[in-house]
């Protein structure tokens, strides 16, 4: 899942917003390590262009998981 992501993520970095949908999108299917894992290849690979919507998102991401183990 990981590798496909990192291959659709390449393909929609031509417009911010199909980024985000797919950021968002994918983030839904993996475990807590693979988005670790994504959020760290995110920077390296787009950081540049997409710092503002990586940080957004992972963030969301991070108050979800959060939020579920205190539950």
């Amino acid at each position: 899942m990981l590798q496909y992501t990192k291959f659709i993520l390449h393909k929609m970095s031509f417009d911010q917003i199909l980024f985000e949908k797919e950021l968002r999108k994918a983030i839904g299917l993996m475990t807590s390590e693979e988005c670790l894992e994504l959020k760290a290849w995110c920077i390296t690979q787009f950081g540049d262009k997409f710092q503002d919507t990586i940080s957004l998102v992972f963030a969301k991401d991070e108050q979800q998981l959060n939020t579920q183990l205190v539950n």
